[in-house]
């Protein structure tokens, strides 16, 4: 069962609202992303129906006027719940068991945020009169700073990218070169355009326009973007589009990207080849095996080259200013670094 298949079963047995809501919020993003919000969504009818409306037996009954009836004291108390909270699981062979189930200070908030989106689309589409999660504190976190790639850790992920053959043998080497067009294209464009992953490989054959240099993404919350593209991605993509209409045996027609089966490419194997480049040259930070290292590095090499942070902001598809500081905090790190290597502490003053 494809997962697209398991999110549609699992929404049939949610209200037609939250349906509706998923596939407005998160049209564009991975399916694992959809099924995610999905779940936490469940975990919270699941809860108001125990602890505020037990005459509701199934979530499938719960309509927006209940919604409009939670209270920031329920969803206090809900936040509360999700520290550790126990649920009722079913085996393939029909025994039911019970799993507890805990969550750090991000995965609460995570779930909150969720929910947070659902109020404000209810809200929004005038199905409440309140959205109540306006007054809900989430938990602090203390984030670890994530680096982008440095300009010789990218400069070595083009190389592997371009020169595969020095890097791969036997069957590795005709993976590769099986793909080799397909990722230079895929790559550079995330390098030199910032997109999200989810983005990219939602691209269609149709979205992309050479003659005015630009493709069409559909960003989170499904509002579309113009992305204008450097001349390296457009030569790049040029390049590939000529392999991919020759492509006979492709079962989707319109998909740009496509894996080996033909069929479009998933977030989860743009992930895996790019582990297998940053292996190849002895990138081991986690955090820089992962596609979002490659759209953190656009946005600090546009703040590097003195890009206004609210263009980058536009560039990034950021709706939210404040996101784009965070990328604006790792440039200046950079640059504290180079400040204090460039300081002669043994040098006298005239």
């Amino acid at each position: 069962m494809s997962k697209q298949t398991v999110l549609r079963e699992f929404l049939k047995r949610m209200p037609d609202f939250v349906y509706e809501y998923i596939d407005v919020a998160y049209r564009g993003d991975s399916i694992n992303t959809q099924i995610g919000y999905s779940i936490d969504i469940k975990t919270f009818f699941d809860y108001l129906r125990i602890e505020k409306f037990p005459d509701i037996d199934s979530n499938e009954k719960l309509k927006p006027e209940h919604i409009n009836q939670v209270t920031l004291l329920d969803l206090n108390k809900f936040q509360s719940y999700l520290k550790e909270y126990t649920v009722e699981r079913t085996s393939i062979t029909g025994k039911k068991y019970s799993i507890t189930v805990t969550n750090d200070s991000s995965g609460i908030n995570r779930k909150l945020s969720g929910i947070r989106g659902l109020f404000q689309y209810l809200y929004k589409n005038d199905l409440i009169s309140e959205n109540v999660t306006d007054k809900l504190d989430f938990k602090k976190l203390h984030q670890k700073m994530k680096r982008p790639l440095t300009t010789f850790e990218t400069a070595q992920l083009l190389d592997v990218i371009y020169e595969g053959e020095k890097y791969f043998t036997g069957r590795d080497l005709a993976e590769y070169e099986n793909k080799k067009l397909r990722d230079i294209a895929l790559f550079v464009a995330y390098l030199g355009t910032g997109c999200r992953v989810s983005e990219l490989v939602n691209l269609d054959i149709d979205d992309v326009d050479f003659e005015t240099s630009s493709f069409i993404v559909t960003r989170k919350g499904g509002d579309e973007q113009e992305i204008f593209m450097p001349v390296q991605v457009e030569n790049e993509l040029y390049t590939y589009m000529e392999e991919r209409l020759k492509n006979e045996a492709a079962k989707d027609k319109k998909a740009l990207f496509l894996n080996r089966n033909g069929t479009r490419l998933s977030p989860q194997a743009v992930e895996l080849a790019l582990k297998k480049y940053c292996a190849a040259i002895g990138i081991t930070d986690p955090d820089k095996c992962k596609p979002h290292a490659l759209r953190r590095t656009f946005a600090c090499n546009m703040i590097a080259d003195g890009v206004d942070i609210k263009m980058v902001a536009e560039l990034m598809g950021h709706k939210n200013i404040e996101v784009t500081h965070k990328y604006y905090a790792q440039y200046s790190s950079q640059k504290r670094r180079e400040v204090m290597q460039n300081l002669d502490v043994l040098k006298l003053p005239d």
